[in-house]
């Protein structure tokens, strides 16, 4: 039975108020409103440092231009970063609102959309990077079995920069691995709330 948020229980069985309640929640929302700007700043940095990445090389009189483009990973992680950082946006304005109108979840589905969207770029986050750390090991350290060279050697510089482009994007994908574990907890919280309600009412 519950009056006024002060739960009554047998025993030793912990008791949850509804003003703890209301703090916990306070600060689910604002760890998730901080992760999104992060992600978003991280995401835009990691697509610039990759995608404005270049240098020239002159090899026996002929210079040879190295870009991102020349890599499909690598146009797979700035493409994937560059969604994040609008997903993130997005995200972060909704998470603003909510918090300004004092609501948390409208509904059931709309938990169920972030959760989906979470997880969707999580996992394209995630297969970027990796894409991504493959083709930089092997320009680092090339596979003399497939006499393909050790790209590194000769342009440094693209190298060094397409590697903190890479180290941005593992901490934009590691911080949508944190969201969408946020929004789990969001959203199955909404079905503890209605089964503690239905329990209430007996």
């Amino acid at each position: 039975m519950n009056y006024l948020g002060v739960g009554v229980s047998p025993g030793n069985v912990p008791v949850y108020h509804a003003t703890n309640l209301k703090v916990i929640d306070r600060r689910v929302r604002v760890a998730e409103l901080v992760l999104r700007c992060v992600i978003c700043v991280l995401s835009v940095l990691a697509a610039v440092l990759v995608a404005t990445d270049t240098q020239v090389k002159e090899i026996f009189s002929i210079q040879k231009k190295a870009r991102f483009t020349d890599m499909k990973a690598l146009v797979f992680l700035v493409v994937a970063n560059g969604v994040a950082a609008a997903y993130s946006l997005i995200q972060g304005v909704r998470c603003v609102v909510a918090m300004v109108r004092g609501s948390v979840l409208f509904s059931k589905p709309f938990a169920w959309a972030i959760f989906s969207g979470d997880q969707a770029l999580a996992y394209l986050t995630v297969a970027a990077v990796g894409a991504a750390a493959q083709s930089a090991v092997f320009g680092k350290l090339g596979q003399t079995e497939l006499q393909w060279l050790k790209i590194c050697s000769m342009y440094g510089k693209f190298c060094n920069q397409v590697g903190d482009g890479v180290a941005m994007a593992l901490l934009v994908s590691l911080g949508m691995v944190a969201l969408s574990c946020i929004s789990a907890f969001s959203l199955f919280r909404l079905y503890g709330s209605t089964k503690a309600k239905n329990n209430s009412r007996r």
